[in-house]
């Protein structure tokens, strides 16, 4: 049971590390990236990026040689407020995550930040 529960526990650290790496390939500001899911079919390609707590305003996509760039910023909540931090497990400050697309062309449609979640909708051309 005790070989179970350490198991577990190298499983858990090794998903966070995963989804909460600094990202070592982009710009040395960067520190964190956020997970992503990328659904496909013949028409389009449905990427959603999980970053909660971040607004519409910090978020940049950009395209750059056939890899999607979303760049952004999760601010401290609470800085400079009396507040000191006890516990912080949840990514904050910038962050990048390159996402190589497949080869096509592609148009975007308008990026949706909905439930946390940075939806992100390229239709297929040609």
């Amino acid at each position: 049971m005790w070989a179970e529960a350490c198991d577990l526990m190298e499983e858990a650290q090794r998903l966070h590390r995963q989804f909460f790496r600094p990202n070592a390939t982009a710009r040395a500001q960067a520190t964190w990236e956020p997970p992503v899911d990328v659904f496909e079919d013949e028409h389009e390609l449905v990427i959603v990026a999980a970053m909660p707590g971040v607004i519409a305003e910090r978020v940049r996509v950009v395209h750059e040689s056939g890899v999607l760039v979303v760049r952004g910023e999760r601010p401290l909540p609470f800085a400079g407020q009396r507040f000191a931090v006890r516990q912080l497990e949840i990514p904050y400050g910038t962050f990048e995550r390159r996402i190589t697309l497949p080869a096509g062309r592609y148009e975007a449609g308008a990026p949706e930040l909905t439930y946390g979640c940075l939806v992100l909708r390229l239709r297929r051309i040609g």
